[in-house]
């Protein structure tokens, strides 16, 4: 099992942020200052892209910033 404090007693991850390919629903309504519960509405509706993988939703990194950045495109 991985630790998730460092030895000093700060959190710390198991894997850089970089090296992941996906999002949490968490993760993805701090990037976008919503709450959790407005991220899980605009996800099962299909404005945010996501994946369901078993029980849960997963949002790809590199969809979700073309798709970010395709919002201020789509508007002008």
């Amino acid at each position: 099992m991985i630790s998730l404090r460092s030895h000093q007693g700060a959190p710390a991850t198991s894997v850089a942020d970089d090296d992941r390919a996906v999002y949490t629903v968490q993760e993805v309504a701090r990037l976008l200052s919503l709450s959790r519960g407005s991220a899980y509405a605009l996800i099962r509706e299909g404005t945010i892209p996501a994946l369901r993988m078993g029980g849960r939703w997963i949002i790809p990194k590199r969809r979700f910033h073309a798709w970010l950045d395709g919002i201020g495109e789509e508007s002008g």
